[in-house]
């Protein structure tokens, strides 16, 4: 089950909430306990189990971290929690990789081939990691209160509305919201406008220029036109994609009492790869710095081992995104632009280049990585690169001029404009008077409920992660 599904809008929340409303304040977490079982089972109930065993066990490494009499205790209890977490990730994430890496060398020193295992990934388990990590780290630090009973934190673990794709949501900043939130008729209908605005970003925007960008990765030789057209649609896809999954999340908080993190922050208008990481993906920028790179060592420990920490924790962080070649390169990329921005003297944002070229570059920077964390395989990447150097051509050919939609170029020139001035759906809606507010939300709810009748199975890009 997916936000973006008429079993999800017409049938699953509404059910759900209204057995939320109806039961006694003391219920509520019980409740969404139960709904998230529900709505994660839906898709695999076997993995469910996985989900509840990794919070089981993080609960019980976190109140034996917080109750140790001594430090060695506290120390191998976050040490074990934390080891599970990430065995469970390693072993699902990242055993065909692992394997297919030694089969291929096997193969290459004249050996035999090494069975490669097919293992499906469990939707959000990235996600739930980085959570129940931060959680004993948490604890263990008194930065945060062990749990007030072991519902709330399974409740924390599977809340349904940021369960399988984010923003990565840490115990510490919802602890008081599940022991006391306020629901109210205003805070339910700006969460149903947020919900409607993630919702439209999602369909009406990203699912509509994703055909445009599917095509043209899928070419041998891509013109200069082609592979910029396409690797500029992805970055529409992705922005629209995410950011609009992050508002349906915090819309559905909302709904329920919880106010969730901002997951964005205009990424595109970003003067430098500094400022764009404090804009994109904001809940993972922030887990990486205080659970990675600060623990590393952050830049207490001199310029060298400051760049070496930025290039590190981006390496991982690519790395969490996927196991792939593809996604530790685009963290390469990233981090590499950081150190550079860093030994350049850029701090909080400011851009490194000459007056007029920071929005420019930083752009050409994030595409160039956008077009390795899209691909496929390295070389798919450097298929589209050649193109982007102009070493096929540079126009558009007649066998892919004919297939690209008026809709899929409006959709594209909407989702850009919007992108580079910053402004978002919500944004317009907010500034206008109550009627116009109200009719605003209503009608991008029916706009995107009419697209959603229309449309297939479409998930999100980052349930693959």
């Amino acid at each position: 089950m997916i936000f973006s599904s008429a079993i999800f809008v017409f049938g699953f929340l509404p059910l759900f909430l209204t057995v939320y409303y109806m039961v006694p304040a003391r219920a509520r977490s019980l409740v969404i306990l139960l709904g998230s079982y529900a709505f994660y089972g839906w898709w695999r109930l076997d993995y469910l189990a996985l989900v509840f065993g990794m919070s089981l066990v993080s609960y019980g490494a976190a109140r034996v971290a917080h109750s140790a009499r001594n430090e060695a205790a506290k120390i191998w209890a976050v040490r074990l929690g934390v080891a599970f977490d990430l065995a469970v990730l390693g072993y699902f994430k990242y055993t065909m990789f692992v394997m297919s890496g030694l089969n291929d060398l096997s193969v290459a020193l004249g050996g035999g081939d090494i069975m490669v295992p097919s293992i499906i990934l469990p939707i959000g388990i990235s996600f739930h990691t980085f959570q129940s990590i931060s959680y004993i780290i948490d604890v263990a630090r008194k930065d945060a209160p062990p749990a007030r009973n072991l519902i709330d934190f399974l409740a924390f673990g599977a809340l349904f509305p940021q369960l399988i794709a984010g923003p990565v949501l840490r115990y510490k900043d919802l602890a008081d919201q599940f022991m006391q939130r306020s629901h109210s008729v205003a805070q339910f209908l700006q969460g149903v406008g947020r919900f409607a605005q993630g919702l439209a970003m999602k369909l009406l925007i990203a699912d509509t220029v994703a055909p445009l960008a599917d095509r043209v990765f899928a070419l041998p030789d891509p013109t200069a036109a082609e592979a910029w057209l396409g690797a500029v649609a992805y970055a529409i896809q992705l922005l629209f994609d995410f950011a609009g999954y992050s508002a349906m999340a915090i819309g559905l908080g909302l709904m329920i009492g919880f106010r969730f993190m901002e997951n964005f922050n205009a990424p595109y208008t970003s003067r430098s790869i500094t400022e764009f990481w404090r804009r994109w993906h904001i809940s993972l920028s922030h887990w990486l710095r205080d659970y990675l790179y600060v623990p590393l060592g952050g830049n207490r420990r001199g310029g060298r081992r400051t760049y070496v920490n930025l290039m590190l924790t981006m390496v991982l962080g690519g790395l969490w995104h996927g196991a792939n070649w593809t996604f530790l390169l685009w963290g390469a990329w990233h981090g590499l632009w950081l150190a550079i921005e860093r030994t350049l003297g850029a701090r909080s944002g400011e851009t490194i280049w000459p007056r007029g070229l920071g929005w420019p570059v930083t752009m050409l920077l994030v595409l160039i990585g956008w077009v390795m964390f899209r691909a496929e395989t390295v070389a798919q990447a450097l298929d589209i690169y050649v193109g982007m150097a102009g070493l096929n051509g540079w126009s558009i050919t007649p066998d892919i001029a004919w297939q690209i939609q008026p809709t899929e170029l409006t959709a594209l020139a909407v989702g850009a404009t919007l992108s580079v001035r910053g402004v978002w759906f919500a944004q317009v809606l907010t500034r206008a008077p109550d009627p116009l507010r109200t009719a605003g939300t209503c009608g991008l709810m029916g706009i995107a409920c009419l697209a959603l009748v229309a449309q297939s199975h479409s998930p999100f890009l980052y349930f693959q992660f």
